[in-house]
């Protein structure tokens, strides 16, 4: 079951999820016309094949650790980093050790 987006103004905790990691899957938590907010959650040696965006992004991890792939270029993300794309950027992320990430993408590139 999918859960519902958060509306305007709701409170949402993007807390590291902790004990209950292992068992959640990723899920979009705001889609608006401008603005898609996801949680990635990635388990040890799991791959995101190579992808782009339309829009800039912004990856931030919230726990764990996962290497970001640009080119030639592997960039790792611990809890608390953040990384910012511009748009159509291919990138491909492996998840070193479990973890979950914020990711921000402008749906409506300027």
């Amino acid at each position: 079951m999918a859960l519902p987006h958060a509306q305007s103004a709701q409170v949402v905790s993007i807390r590291p999820l902790g004990a209950v990691l292992s068992q959640t899957q990723s899920y979009a938590i705001i889609k608006a016309q401008q603005l898609e907010v996801i949680r990635v959650v990635l388990r040890a040696g799991e791959l995101m094949r190579q992808h782009d965006t339309p829009g800039e992004i912004t990856v931030q991890c919230l726990e764990g650790e996962v290497e970001f792939q640009l080119d030639q270029d592997v960039h790792l993300l611990r809890a608390g980093d953040l990384l910012h794309l511009q748009a159509r950027a291919p990138h491909a992320l492996r998840a070193v050790h479990d973890c979950s990430l914020l990711v921000t993408i402008c749906l409506q590139p300027g």
